[in-house]
């Protein structure tokens, strides 16, 4: 097997996390697979990969190894593309990564456009509120609502949001505007537990960090029945701009409290690969950067 196999093999069993998974998506036999990891890791006199007997994960070396190996076998591809005349049509296979709102509401129409545009493309969207790693899980393209640490990866910044306090103009009038943060623990309340949301609610005054703990009527586990619960009348909720835009321009929400939010939250599309990256994953990178920048729910 020389090493282009090699590679395509190693690839295969890091997005699978699994030697039988990637075998039967390969049509190896798991032997096969085995053999060709471990002579790969001879070769190079590292582990690539940690086995236990439930799973298989990526060593430090192995996270490295992989993504030179997506890059240099994405870039083999695009010669032959090149070569075939058709480097200036998209081609191949998408992974992209978002979280389930910002997902369903932003990113999906811009997948369904993209695959309209382009058919000879095909499109895996892991559609999850956690973090992704994107070396681990193959990922192309991530859009994520956050500051983002130093690394290796290319972002672009297209938009912002808040963390806002909201409610139905029909609790505002039976419970008053608030015009403290502290006055939530005085008035009805729609929580969440969704990944990422804290009991208490960050706010700042002065400069100064200000942390309340509302006591709620309810509690769900997703924004959108914390926002549907809002809407109805049942209490004030905290969730982030976006999440309310349409309600709050249709007049079914107010936002309250702006004078203490907390500093909006960048939104980046991350992709791997940078110049080099394929034309499928350049294509979508310039399609769904021009749709968000666009946006005016992500411009607060």
């Amino acid at each position: 097997m020389d090493r282009f196999q090699e590679m395509q093999v190693f690839a295969a069993v890091a997005q699978d996390q699994g030697f039988s998974a990637a075998a039967r998506r390969l049509g190896m036999s798991a032997a096969s697979v085995t053999r060709a990891v471990a002579a790969l890791e001879k070769r190079i006199g590292t582990p690539l990969l940690t086995r236990t007997t439930r799973s298989v994960h990526l060593s430090e070396a192995g996270q490295r190894y992989l993504e030179d190996c997506r890059r240099i076998l994405a870039e083999v591809q695009e010669a032959e593309d090149s070569a075939a005349g058709s480097h200036t049509q998209p081609r191949g296979h998408l992974s992209i990564t978002a979280s389930v709102l910002f997902g369903e509401l932003f990113v999906t129409p811009v997948m369904v456009d993209y695959l309209t545009r382009f058919p000879d493309v095909t499109i895996n969207a892991l559609i999850v509120d956690r973090v992704v790693s994107m070396v681990e899980e193959g990922i192309d393209v991530a859009v994520r609502i956050a500051e983002l640490p130093d690394s290796n990866q290319h972002a672009i910044r297209v938009g912002e949001i808040r963390r806002v306090i909201c409610a139905s103009p029909k609790c505002i009038e039976t419970h008053g505007r608030p015009r403290h943060p502290q006055e939530l623990t005085h008035v009805p309340v729609v929580a969440t537990s969704a990944i990422g949301q804290q009991r208490s609610w960050a706010f700042q005054e002065a400069g100064l960090s200000l942390a309340v703990r509302p006591q709620p009527r309810l509690v769900v586990t997703s924004n959108q029945a914390a926002i549907n619960a809002a809407c109805l009348g049942l209490g004030f909720t905290r969730v982030l701009s976006y999440q309310v835009a349409s309600r709050v321009a249709a007049g079914e929400l107010e936002i309250v409290l702006a004078d203490f939010e907390l500093p909006p939250q960048p939104v980046h599309v991350i992709y791997q690969g940078g110049r080099k990256a394929p034309a499928r994953i350049r294509s979508f990178v310039d399609l769904v950067v021009l749709a968000l920048r666009a946006h005016p729910a992500l411009h607060v």
